[in-house]
This record gives structure tokens, C-alpha cells and sequence, in this order.
């Protein structure tokens, strides 16, 4: 985990020398690293790409932004990864009794998601030697946060890794991730 990007994520500089910052940021990596339980998976389909629409297994998805970002793909990854209920538990205790360190423990748990998810990434590459374009989740720009259903039900990760929704499509556990990615 990258403190400099731990620091940025709770908006501080990364480059401060503040002993008790950098103190709390160790507690929150310690934290973060005893209580995650990593999991994801992928999954590579054939694609149909229109204008403003994503066919996949015969369920499409509406973006103009992610068909663009998929403009000339035949085929792409789906996947998702969590760090667990574990880490949901630690910011809850922690909100309730030490504001800074929950915010440390966001900001810890928002890089080790971004790790698994790149280590994920790598794994795919170097499995498939493929070349992968930059992750697009539900939720940006015109891609509609209710498209989440459909992709939880493509790759079933309630059943495969333990992620379920909530009925304004959020993730739970919070800190958890679904991407498509194009392959070139």
C-alpha cells in the first residue's frame, strides 16, 4: 500500500513529516491489511458495440461514454473484487469513536482496493497476453448506476465472491469495485 496515496486520499500532502498523521495512516494500514479479505473475478465476453450501446451475452448496457471508451473492442473484461465486510465493520467502530481514524481507514481501504483491482488487472495481461484499456464502472458519467444489476448478473458475484446490492444499486461491502475493460 502507498502511504503518499493514503495521504491524498484523506487530502493531506504526501509529502507531510506530521508524526501524528503518518502514525495514524500506519494504524490504518495495519488495520486494513489484518482485516481485508480480497476477493474478485473476471470474466472475458465478446462484445457488440453501437453509438451509445454495450450487447453482452444478449444483455445490453446503455452509455455513449463507455461505448466510446470500447470503440473498436470485439471483446472485454468484466469483473469485480471487495475487500470484505470486515473492513465495513472496522470504519463503522471506528466513526464512532475516532473520526480521523476512520477517515485513515477509508483512505487505506480505497488504495488496497485500487492494488487488488491493478494486481487483477496484471494477472489478466499476463494470463491472455492482452493489451487492456483504462477500467469504466456503473456509476460514471452516463453509465447508470441501476446497470450494476446487470452486471452482477453476468458474473454472479453474489454467489462467487459475496458481493451483493442494495435497492439504490450501492455495493456491499462498500469497498468493491465493478469494471468493464476493453481488450485491444
Amino acid at each position: 500500500m502507498s502511504k503518499e496515496d493514503i495521504l491524498r486520499y484523506m487530502r493531506t500532502s504526501s509529502k507531510t513529516d506530521d508524526e501524528q498523521i503518518l502514525a495514524l495512516v500506519d494504524r490504518a494500514i495495519k488495520i486494513v491489511e489484518e482485516k481485508s479479505e480480497p476477493k474478485s473475478l473476471y470474466r472475458i465476453f465478446d462484445c457488440k458495440i453501437s453509438e451509445s450501446e454495450i450487447e453482452i451475452d444478449g444483455i445490453v448496457f446503455h452509455s455513449k461514454r463507455l461505448a466510446q471508451n470500447l470503440k473498436g473492442c470485439k471483446r472485454l473484461v468484466m469483473f469485480g473484487a471487495t475487500l470484505g465486510a470486515g473492513i465495513d465493520l472496522e470504519i463503522r467502530i471506528a466513526s464512532a469513536t475516532d473520526v480521523a481514524l476512520a477517515m485513515a481507514i477509508q483512505a487505506a481501504s480505497a488504495d488496497k482496493i485500487e492494488q487488488i483491482c491493478d494486481e487483477l488487472e496484471q494477472t489478466i495481461i499476463n494470463r491472455h497476453n492482452v493489451a487492456l484499456r483504462q477500467r469504466y464502472s456503473p456509476g460514471y458519467f452516463d453509465l447508470d448506476i441501476t446497470e450494476q444489476k446487470k452486471f452482477f448478473l453476468l458474473l454472479e458475484l453474489q454467489k462467487r465472491i459475496g458481493l451483493t446490492l442494495t435497492d439504490a444499486c450501492l455495493m456491499a461491502p462498500s469497498k468493491s469495485v465493478t469494471a468493464f475493460i476493453g481488450i485491444e
